[in-house]
């Protein structure tokens, strides 16, 4: 997060790299033990370092991030876009735990025969 702030488009190259080694070190222990994972962001900012002008853009963009679920069972469902507040049910999903109504998003993995929540 704190290198993207920064503007310097080749720190964020860096972290970038940094980070997908690292997922790729962890991603064939967790299938191995039957684990599940969700891979996503808050924001945007990496993807757009630098302003028309080619001056760094150091604040967060709008952009949709990447929500991509890794696990045995992932061919059977598709992703939706969504908003932050629809990680915490998707979690809930797959911890087999109600989602409490007060929580207002919902749950961003829809199994592949299944239309989406929204339409």
């Amino acid at each position: 997060d704190m290198v993207g702030h920064t503007g310097v488009v080749e720190a964020g190259i860096k972290a970038v790299e940094t980070v997908d080694e690292c997922i790729a070190r962890i991603i064939p222990k967790l299938l191995e033990l039957g684990g599940k994972c969700l891979i996503t962001a808050d924001h945007g900012n990496c993807e757009q370092m630098r302003n028309p002008d080619g001056s760094p853009n150091t604040a967060h963009t709008s952009n949709l991030v990447h929500f991509i679920y890794v696990a045995k069972d992932a061919a059977k469902f598709r992703c939706e876009d969504g908003i932050l507040a629809d990680v915490a049910p998707t979690l809930l999903f797959l911890l087999g735990l109600p989602q409490p109504k007060a929580m207002t998003g919902h749950n961003l993995l829809v199994p592949i025969f299944q239309k989406s929540a929204t339409g």
